[in-house]
């Protein structure tokens, strides 16, 4: 046998160290968090994209009586933005979310396994990294691609 090691690089970070354009990014999923729809986990996520045309397109959970009829913030933000702007290819994604309280998480969130798969999907259809920012109120991680989220991923075995 042989044992491998994955090690996942993450920066942690102040809101105030972020470049203008991630400070950007960042405020738009904070914004997006506002708009969820989450009357049964009461815990809303916001995520924005950057695209390469510049675009930043952002979206929220959307939950649903007929569970698991609903969405995560971070598929919606990705199916419509390359849905509206197929042409453009994704650069960046920030995600923050909001407690049952309504205050900013103090920590990073990071998304579930469906969302990690799907966005791997627009890494893959971009052919470079896609940052990643989870914010959260005390800190964010920065990680450098979306594989990092998802380092032993299911891929097309063709």
């Amino acid at each position: 046998m042989k044992r491998t090691d994955i090690i996942v690089p993450i920066t942690v970070a102040q809101y105030s160290e972020l470049s203008q354009t991630e400070k950007t990014l960042v405020d738009a999923a904070r914004a997006a968090s506002t708009s969820a729809y989450a009357p049964y986990s009461r815990f809303s996520v916001g995520a924005a994209i950057l695209l390469s045309d510049g675009n930043i397109v952002s979206g929220s959970n959307q939950e649903n009586a007929a569970y698991p009829s609903g969405l995560c913030a971070e598929r919606t933000a990705a199916f419509y933005a390359h849905s509206r702007y197929h042409e453009a290819k994704f650069e960046t994604i920030a995600i923050a979310a909001r407690d049952t309280s309504g205050a900013e998480t103090p920590a990073p969130i990071a998304p579930c396994g469906a969302c990690r798969q799907s966005l791997l999907e627009y890494e893959t259809l971009a052919g470079h990294p896609v940052k990643v920012i989870l914010y959260g109120a005390d800190e964010i991680f920065i990680l450098p691609s979306v594989q990092s989220l998802l380092p032993v991923a299911f891929t097309d075995f063709q």
